[in-house]
Order: C-alpha cells, then sequence, then structure tokens
C-alpha cells in the first residue's frame, strides 16, 4: 500500500476516533500534497512515495523551525502544537540513520568526490546528500561536512 493509502486510511481513523489534531495535521498534509500534485501537473495518486516524503519532509523542517521561533517568543503554547504535528508528520517517515552510520557515509563520500578543503563544501554537500538520500537531515549532514574538512588544504 502506497504512502498516499496510508494517509488516508490514518485520516479515516482520526476522524473516528475524534483525534481532530491528527485529522487536522493528515489534512494539511494533504492539501500540500495537492499543491504538489498540481506543480507537477500529474493526478495526487501518481506521486511516488519518495514525493510523498520530500514534502512531508518539508512540513517537517517548516515546523522544527516554527518551534525554535516561538520558543524565543516565549510562545510555549504554540511551540507545544507545531511539537504535536511534527510527531504526526514524522511517523509517516522513515527513521533518521544513526549519527555514525551517517559520518561514515559522509567520510566516503567526501573520499570519493575529492573534496579537500571547505572550499570543497557546497561540491561536498550535493554529492553526500544523493548518497544519504532523505534519511538524515541536510543540518546534520552539513555539521560532519564542515567537521570532517579542514578550512585550507
Amino acid at each position: 500500500m502506497g504512502l498516499i493509502a496510508v494517509l488516508q486510511d490514518e485520516l479515516k481513523s482520526a476522524m473516528k476516533g475524534g483525534d481532530a489534531e491528527r485529522r487536522d495535521t493528515i489534512r494539511f498534509l494533504q492539501s500540500a500534497l495537492k499543491n504538489t500534485a498540481i506543480d507537477l501537473r500529474k493526478p495526487v495518486a501518481d506521486l511516488s512515495d519518495e514525493e510523498v516524503r520530500a514534502v512531508i519532509r518539508k512540513l517537517a523542517k517548516q515546523r522544527r523551525e516554527s518551534i525554535a521561533q516561538y520558543r524565543s517568543g516565549s510562545r510555549e503554547d504554540l511551540a507545544e502544537r507545531e511539537e504535536k504535528e511534527l510527531h504526526i508528520l514524522s511517523e509517516f517517515l522513515p527513521a533518521e540513520m544513526e549519527e555514525e552510520e551517517m559520518r561514515k557515509i559522509v567520510a566516503e563520500a567526501l573520499i570519493e568526490c575529492g573534496a579537500v578543503s571547505r572550499k570543497d563544501g557546497g561540491r561536498a554537500m550535493g554529492f553526500v546528500m544523493k548518497k544519504i538520500a532523505g534519511r538524515a537531515s541536510g543540518d546534520a549532514v552539513r555539521r560532519a561536512v564542515n567537521e570532517l574538512l579542514p578550512e585550507e588544504a
């Protein structure tokens, strides 16, 4: 069963269970998927699981940024609501890889692409992100690349 069908089933169970937060979060996700489908000029049902995951990752990143902003503005009530939505969205994403495994892949990729200093960081990031393919956040990968590459060659 594809991710679109799973989302539809989860929406039905949230509606039957009276879970308004879950229902609203999934509806918001479905709306974002419809917008993506319109941009790609194809029906929502034809979106691949990877395209759906990309939309979910984008929404999750927005939630993390909102949480940080709400906390810096002393709006804990809004931050908690965003955390709940983030938790619901995270259920539909594969688990992120361990830090140790990610660093190993980054180190191998840096050798493979020939990056020798932080000047090569942009090229290295593109190369590493293709290898990791959504299993780790871009921020975590960037930190690992910066730690493993020296300032100057």
